[in-house]
């Protein structure tokens, strides 16, 4: 009897201690926010998907008809505004077109890497726990898909914060919603509906309309600067910020050179650019969406901070700039 009950005992302990080594090898194994990240940027850059989207900015809301293929590694995308502004935008690698049928015209530009509709994405290069703390949050669905909701939160006010909503199955965000330092949405854009792998033939992508007759347009694009050595520099940057870059540029209409200093905190980026000061304006601030810009005089010099932070840390940037 008692070394029945022993055995009994021991047989307990191994189903235990095997239960417990099975929990927490499946929990090592459950993928942490920072995979998720790397999962969202592979099918950010290759999935191919049609479907509706809504997203609001500015209090506008723009409900969009997107359909996106990568053929070889290239980004080919046609955009429709479907209420509201008259607008086609139509991708091809790295040349986008805005078509206006209202104004008959196209205005060509370039974008290099830039997306029509995730802009503000992190990406999962970015730093975290000195400016920011990222976490999984709960599990729900967006647009009939189970996605896994992931929380950036910055430990201070110079920044913002982001909300995201990746597809389980693909790691495609469906949602993203932008935060302000007080925790108010700024930007939004969730998916209505979306059907990956749809089968779109490049010739899906061509403008829906007849462009015959359009007036073209094409924007300046700002070649690749050189790097160069500058005498400014700032020794009261927002926390985290740090130096990436510092170019010399000629900005469209002007003949005058800019410095143009990139800096970044690992995921927000702000360009400062400093060029000769000609009409001695005061300091002045604006504002697009998320993206904000100050400018201030600085002896013979305009300084102008913009980047998709809060109002008061350009300000604290363009104003922390002077010649050493």
């Amino acid at each position: 009897m008692r070394i029945t009950q022993k055995k009994t005992i021991a047989a307990i302990r191994v189903a235990f201690v095997g239960f417990v080594l099975a929990g927490q090898l499946a929990y090592a194994q459950d993928p942490g926010p920072r995979d998720w990240l790397k999962k969202m940027t592979s099918a950010v850059q290759t999935a191919n998907y049609e479907g509706t989207v809504i997203r609001i900015q500015d209090g506008t809301v723009d409900v969009l008809k997107v359909m996106h293929m990568v053929s070889d590694g290239v980004v080919c995308e046609k955009v429709i505004i479907q209420e509201g502004k008259d607008l086609e935008i139509i991708r091809n690698g790295n040349e986008v077109h805005f078509i206006m049928p209202e104004r008959k015209s196209v205005l060509v530009e370039k974008w290099d890497d830039k997306s029509t509709l995730f802009s503000t994405l992190p990406s999962s290069d970015i730093r975290f726990g000195n400016e920011y703390d990222v976490s999984i949050v709960r599990k729900e669905r967006v647009a009939g898909r189970k996605t896994i909701m992931l929380a950036i939160r910055p430990h201070d006010s110079f920044r913002y914060g982001h909300r995201i909503w990746l597809d389980v199955a693909t790691g495609f965000p469906l949602q993203t919603k932008l935060l302000d330092e007080h925790g108010k949405i700024i930007e939004q854009v969730i998916f209505a509906d979306i059907r990956f792998n749809a089968k779109i033939d490049i010739s899906d992508i061509q403008p829906s309309i007849d462009i015959d007759g359009f007036r073209w347009f094409t924007k300046p694009h700002r070649t690749a600067a050189p790097e160069v050595v500058t005498d400014w520099d700032s020794d009261n940057l927002p926390p985290g910020f740090r130096v990436t870059s510092t170019r010399g540029e000629r900005l469209s209409g002007t003949d005058d050179p800019v410095t143009h200093i990139m800096l970044s905190d690992g995921l927000a980026s702000v360009s400062v650019f400093i060029e000769p000061e000609k009409d001695k304006k005061a300091a002045g601030r604006s504002s697009v969406g998320a993206s904000n810009a100050f400018s201030v005089t600085s002896g013979d010099f305009r300084v102008t901070a913009v980047g998709e932070v809060p109002a008061a840390t350009v300000e604290q940037i363009a104003r922390s700039m002077q010649p050493r």
